[in-house]
C-alpha cells in the first residue's frame, strides 16, 4: 500500500519500508496518513482520491476544538485534509507571530488518531514565494470588529484561505464559530470568487468553565486563566437579558462591558451586538444578533461570541 510522495514523514505507530523508487514508500500498517510539504506532492495525492473531500484549515497547536472539526469532516466526507500553517500575513507587526505556539509532532499524532488522510505543512516561502504580489481584500465585512483592531488581518486570512482552497480543491471546508467574523469574511470571499465548495460552521467548543478553546489560552498564567472566563460570563449575561425579552442592542453591549469591567485583569477592546451576516452594529434587534467581544487578559488577547437566538 503506497504512502506515495517524497515529503512523507514517519509517524511513530506506522512502520515504513522504503522501496526502490525514491519518491514512494510502502507501509505494512493499514493505518496511513500522508504528511506533505510540497504543493506538487499535495496535488498528486489529491488527484489520486475519489469521492468527497473535506478540509480543515489550522495554524497548528491543535486542541479539542480543531479535532472536533476533523472528526465531523471525516463523518461527512470520504477523505479529509488538514493544513498546518502559521500564516505570517495575518499577524500585525506587534502581534504574536514569533511566539505563537507550535507542536508539529503532537499535532500529527492527534490528526492521525482523528482520521485525517493528508496533512499539508508548507513553509512560508512555499506559500508566498519570492515576488508574490497578489492579495485578496474582502471589503465591507472585514472592516469592523477584528478588522478595525487588527488592520490587514483579514487580507492575510482571505489570501491564504483562497490558496488553501486551490491547493486542496475540497468539497466542504470546516471552521469553528469562535472566529465568527472570519467565517463571514470567508463565506463572502467564496461567494464572490465562485469557489465550488460548501463552508460548514461548527459550534465553539468550551472548557468546563465556559472558556472558549483556543491555542492562545496556553499564554495564560493561573490567575489569568481564571479571569479569562469573564468573556463567557459577559456573553452569558447578555444572552440571559436577550432571553428575557431585551431587544435594545446598546443595552446588551452595556451589559457585556459592565461584566468585563468587573474583572481586574481584563481590558476590553470591543463589545458588539451586530447583524450576523453583515456585521453592522444593530440598534433594535428584530431577528438574530451576533454578540461578540475581544479583551486582553494580561497580555493575551482573546475573542468570543454567541449567535442568538
Amino acid at each position: 500500500m503506497g504512502c506515495g510522495w517524497s515529503e512523507v514523514k514517519r509517524i511513530p505507530y506506522c512502520v515504513f519500508r522504503k522501496v526502490k523508487r525514491d519518491t514512494q514508500y510502502e507501509t505494512r500498517n493499514t493505518i496511513k496518513m500522508q504528511i506533505v510539504t510540497k504543493l506538487d506532492d499535495l496535488r498528486k495525492f489529491r488527484t489520486s482520491l475519489t469521492g468527497t473531500f473535506g478540509l480543515v484549515p489550522t495554524m497548528g497547536y491543535l486542541h479539542d476544538g480543531h479535532i472536533s472539526l476533523v472528526k465531523r469532516a471525516k463523518e461527512e466526507n470520504d477523505h479529509v485534509g488538514v493544513s498546518i500553517f502559521v500564516n505570517p500575513t495575518q499577524f500585525g507587526p506587534n502581534e504574536d507571530l514569533s511566539r505563537y505556539p507550535r507542536s508539529l509532532d503532537r499535532d500529527l499524532q492527534l490528526l492521525s488518531s482523528a482520521g485525517a488522510d493528508v496533512v499539508w505543512t508548507p513553509t512560508p516561502e512555499m506559500v508566498y514565494p519570492q515576488n508574490f504580489q497578489t492579495h485578496i481584500n474582502v471589503e465591507n465585512v472585514s472592516q469592523p470588529l477584528e478588522g478595525k483592531h487588527r488592520p490587514g488581518h483579514f487580507r492575510g486570512v482571505a489570501t491564504v484561505v483562497a490558496k488553501l482552497f486551490n491547493a486542496f480543491t475540497p468539497d466542504r471546508v470546516y471552521f469553528g464559530q469562535k472566529d465568527a467574523q472570519q467565517v463571514v469574511v470567508i463565506k463572502q470571499m467564496a461567494r464572490d470568487l465562485n469557489f465550488p465548495l460548501e463552508i460548514i460552521v461548527c459550534p465553539t467548543l468550551r472548557e468546563a468553565d465556559g472558556l472558549a478553546m483556543s491555542s492562545r489560552n496556553t499564554y495564560l498564567n493561573v490567575e489569568e486563566r481564571k479571569a479569562a472566563t469573564v468573556l463567557y460570563r459577559a456573553l452569558t449575561a447578555a444572552k440571559e437579558s436577550f432571553t428575557k425579552g431585551e431587544r435594545d442592542a446598546e443595552t446588551l453591549r452595556a451589559i457585556m462591558s459592565s461584566a468585563i469591567a468587573k474583572e481586574s485583569l481584563a481590558r476590553e477592546e470591543y463589545v458588539s451586538a451586530a447583524d450576523p451576516d453583515t456585521l453592522a452594529e444593530l440598534n433594535l434587534i428584530q431577528n438574530g444578533v451576533l454578540l461578540s467581544m475581544a479583551a486582553r487578559i494580561g497580555k493575551t488577547r482573546l475573542i468570543d461570541n454567541f449567535i442568538l437566538p
